[in-house]
């Protein structure tokens, strides 16, 4: 009895260190999602053996940046660049040069299926995050990529009526309906989810309420990116475009509701949002677009950004062209200053010439000098 009660404490204490290990190496899941008319992303998630892949942080940020029309960091193992070939098409020439990156905090699996995300969109690839460092995402430069933020929030620009029309338009996208204000604490979104139940969020609790307005900041960042790009698509040098941000709203539910049905009908509803807003995007980016999910099970409180955006590459190359430019000059400075003083004494040497000429005595020797015939 006594060797059967050690058996199992051993057995379960085997398991709990392996879930906990398994936790402590990865951090989630990222999926890729891209458009028919144009296809970046293979479509298989698994290997030979059936197994499903795994990507480091880095390796995710080596793919946005060859996405967007840049090399990849020369610090990237070998392994990783054979990894890069099993997401993206072998195709360096036609790469879509704009990325939708969303890190969505607080969510350990995604409720939607591969199979429902498939049926949604042209082309899912999903992987395991393994590791859990964080990378910087090292871009060329503003003036080469197109960096919009989607974390913008609605508080400093709407106030609470503006908010209630943005909830509406939202319930009318949604297909649900939207009844009271926020003002008057009565207000209510529904919306029906692909699941087939349904989200009620009353926007007098803090934690709806919070859900809510970060959906809807989402919803109109984007639509602003949108416009940007338009913007940019008029101008005679089209730069790369990365619209990244982080969504904190599932948070706001599992510290209310923990994780229960509200906070997976929450991640539902977010899923659903995301693949209207992918094909959204498609559509205006005329396909040339990748949509990066990233399902982090940290909370942003716990962790930063899996993958920050900076310009530190850029701002190497422009020191190197500055000290370049430099150097340039300084040549460019002593090769005028040459052609100065040589233009100087040549002028000074003929008009000195040129007087002696004129004032020479009247001798036999200058005559001669002169060609002058003598008799």
């Amino acid at each position: 009895m006594y060797s059967l009660f050690v058996a199992s404490l051993s057995l379960l204490i085997l398991a709990s260190s392996m879930y906990l290990q398994a936790r402590g190496e990865s951090r989630g899941s990222v999926a890729f999602l891209d458009g028919s008319s144009h296809r970046y992303i293979r479509n298989h998630a698994q290997d030979g053996a059936g197994k499903v892949n795994s990507m480091s942080s880095n390796e995710i940020a080596a793919t946005i940046s060859v996405l967007l029309g840049f090399a990849p960091s020369l610090s990237l193992p070998v392994d990783s660049s054979y990894k890069l070939n099993e997401v993206l098409f072998p195709n360096p020439f036609d790469r879509p040069n704009a990325i939708f990156l969303l890190e969505v905090t607080g969510v350990e699996e995604p409720v939607l299926t591969s199979e429902y995300l498939s049926s949604q969109t042209a082309n899912v690839f999903r992987s395991r995050i393994s590791g859990s460092s964080n990378t910087k995402l090292e871009l060329s430069g503003e003036d080469e990529v197109s960096v919009v933020s989607l974390n913008n929030s609605l508080d400093l620009e709407c106030n609470a009526a503006c908010l209630d029309k943005e909830l509406s338009d939202l319930a009318i996208w949604m297909g649900g309906s939207y009844v009271g204000t926020i003002e008057s604490l009565d207000g209510k979104l529904t919306v029906p989810l692909a699941s087939g139940s349904t989200l009620s969020l009353h926007l007098a609790k803090k934690a709806d309420l919070q859900f809510a307005s970060i959906l809807v900041s989402l919803v109109r960042n984007v639509q602003k990116a949108v416009e940007i790009h338009k913007d940019l698509s008029e101008s005679s040098v089209m730069p790369s475009e990365i619209m990244t941000g982080r969504f904190t709203g599932i948070e706001a539910l599992r510290a209310e509701y923990g994780s229960g049905d509200t906070a997976r009908q929450g991640v539902e509803l977010l899923q659903t949002i995301l693949l209207k807003l992918s094909d959204m995007l498609q559509v205006s980016y005329k396909g040339k677009l990748v949509g990066v999910i990233i399902l982090n099970n940290e909370s942003s409180s716990e962790s930063g950004m899996l993958l920050d955006v900076t310009f530190t590459a850029r701002i190497l190359r422009l020191l190197k062209e500055e000290s370049s430019s430099t150097t340039e000059s300084e040549v460019l400075l002593v090769r005028r200053s040459l052609a100065w003083i040589t233009g100087v004494i040549l002028l000074l040497s003929t008009l000195f010439g040129v007087y002696l000429l004129l004032n020479m005595p009247l001798t036999r020797d200058t005559l001669l000098y002169s060609n002058v015939k003598l008799d």
